[in-house]
């Protein structure tokens, strides 16, 4: 397996952490990204060490929604307290990076929902740093517009640099976007993870993600634009919905995981 895969533990919320922990292990991926055990479970985070200690792979990220219930115009505080928590845990885990969705945006047009957002995470940016943890925001589907309100790379990359962190591009939100090429090299400097998944043309659900080679996605292409540019992270396979479902998740990550390992080594990451 090449040792830039990673694997998103949103596809095997029907298992354990510890259960995905040995599935990334034993199909030999190094890296995963894990939602933050304190929304699993008090046991979690316990469970979760202890299946890493092992080691052959490592919770590299880590996911935490931010402002979700209220969102970023009536949030007082909240956020920012869970947030922090996600932070320790990742810290325990060692985990280097923590991305989240930025809460929705209430009533506020975009620009005052970004202040917004800066503000309420500004208290977790020093206690980020202070546990060798980067902050990172994604981009998220429209139809996430109640929990989120980033759903362009360029909308993306200015929340970021208004709030002072890193960016993760989520494909499966922006692969269809003119310009990728100029977007991925002016996100660079910020970018702290990659995700990607296939889609297959007629899919109405949400999430309709399928493993890359499924689709249409110009997923070989977009690997090596991003590569050209200067990535040098890991490559997050987020995989969920009807078409992993009926597959199995187990069959379609092994099978993502594969399919994502010959395009990484085709283009000689």
């Amino acid at each position: 397996m090449h040792p830039r895969v990673c694997l998103h533990q949103v596809g095997f919320l029907a298992e354990s952490t510890p259960a995905f922990i040995a599935f990334c292990r034993g199909i030999g991926v190094a890296h995963m990204t894990l939602v933050n055990p304190h929304m699993l479970g008090p046991e979690t985070l316990d469970e979760a060490r202890a299946a890493l200690a092992p080691g052959g792979t490592a919770a590299t990220n880590m996911t935490q929604p931010f402002a979700r219930y209220p969102d970023v115009e009536h949030d007082r505080g909240e956020a920012a307290l869970h947030l922090n928590d996600a932070i320790d845990a990742a810290a325990l885990l060692g985990t280097r990076a923590l991305y989240v969705v930025s809460g929705g945006r209430g009533r506020l047009d975009w620009e005052p929902a970004a202040e917004r957002f800066a503000a309420l995470i500004a208290p977790c940016r020093p206690h980020a740093a202070a546990r060798g943890v980067a902050l990172l925001v994604e981009t998220a589907n429209l139809l996430n517009a109640d929990i989120h309100f980033a759903h362009t790379l360029d909308d993306t990359i200015r929340l970021a640099e208004i709030a002072g962190i890193g960016v993760c591009i989520d494909l499966g939100a922006c692969w269809f976007e003119g310009g990728l090429k100029a977007k991925f090299a002016r996100a660079m400097p910020l970018a702290g993870l990659v995700q990607l998944s296939d889609y297959v043309p007629g899919d109405r659900s949400t999430p309709c993600r399928a493993v890359p080679g499924d689709g249409m996605v110009p997923l070989d292409r977009l690997v090596g634009d991003l590569l050209d540019a200067g990535y040098a992270g890991v490559f997050d396979l987020e995989l969920t919905g009807p078409r992993i479902v009926e597959e199995g998740h187990r069959a379609a990550f092994a099978r993502a995981a594969e399919r994502l390992s010959e395009i990484l080594t085709r283009w000689g990451a």
